[in-house]
């Protein structure tokens, strides 16, 4: 297979996927959550991969802070800088012109609006087209100034990874009444402060599929059950490459011949409700 090469369904394993023929807009996932569409969201980090993302219909490509983990060997998310998300993001927009690209802001460069701004712009300019922000009710002057101000955000709850330390760990958020009943709070205040897009990760299923039906703008899902406007998986986690993966995820390379045909399976697979399936959700 030469570099940028996907292969045709005739020698895929996987279940045929369209590449974008369009590019991607909030308008295009706002139709979709309107259709009961389910979109697709991959974190990943390099141009090549990119590429393949928009040529196997992936309508997002999320640009992680995650890499802090499955890059560059920290332990969690904290280290990541601006300067290394810039550095990915830069790549992701060279290799792919289709999907959107959503950028994390990485931890403490968004503890004030001002400093959220001067960094959104920079993440933007970098070629990201929306950001990501995590946290609740205390984010909602951000969001409503970097709304007002043309900035797309896509906002952040549940087990959100730079507060890892403040959680104790890597736990799933939401599971007492008081717990559910701020998360949904949070994302009806954080929807009403101009966030365009809402990712829930580490919540009971029940819990999403409730928020999701209470707000109208569209919510992605990562271990949040599959009630959820869309699905978000890290590209190591889809292709096995993580050594101790976390119950949300699957390695779709397992079920295929090759990477594009793993991408693809996964597509399909959200595309058509079969995954996440029990075993993935809380």
């Amino acid at each position: 297979m030469t570099y940028g090469t996907i292969p045709s369904a005739a020698h895929s394993t996987s279940t045929a996927t369209s590449a974008l023929t369009k590019s991607v807009t909030i308008y295009t996932l706002q139709k979709l959550k309107k259709s009961g569409e389910k979109f697709v969201v991959i974190s990943l980090y390099d141009a090549h991969m990119a590429n393949m993302a928009q040529r196997c219909g992936v309508e997002v490509v999320l640009v992680g802070d995650s890499l802090g983990m499955t890059v560059l060997g920290y332990d969690s998310t904290i280290p990541v800088t601006m300067e290394h998300m810039i550095y990915h993001v830069e790549a992701v927009a060279r290799g792919n012109k289709k999907s959107l690209i959503m950028g994390d802001l990485p931890f403490m460069t968004y503890a004030t609006p001002e400093d959220a701004l001067h960094n959104c712009a920079r993440i933007m300019q970098a070629g990201a087209h929306m950001v990501k922000l995590e946290g609740g009710a205390w984010l909602a002057e951000t969001i409503r100034m970097l709304s007002d101000r043309g900035v797309p955000v896509c906002a952040h709850i549940g087990l959100t990874p730079q507060s890892v330390n403040k959680f104790g760990g890597f736990r799933v958020q939401g599971r007492n009444q008081e717990q559910a009943d701020r998360l949904l709070a949070d994302a009806e205040l954080l929807e009403q402060s101009g966030a365009d897009l809402l990712l829930m990760e580490c919540i009971p299923a029940t819990l999403a599929a409730q928020i999701t039906q209470a707000i109208n703008i569209p919510t992605i899902g990562i271990g949040a059950g599959k009630d959820t406007d869309a699905q978000v998986l890290v590209i190591n986690d889809i292709l096995g490459l993580t050594e101790q993966p976390p119950k949300f995820s699957k390695n779709f390379l397992l079920e295929s011949n090759d990477i594009p045909g793993a991408m693809q399976k996964y597509v399909a697979h959200v595309k058509a409700g079969i995954f996440p399936a029990e075993e993935n959700t809380f």
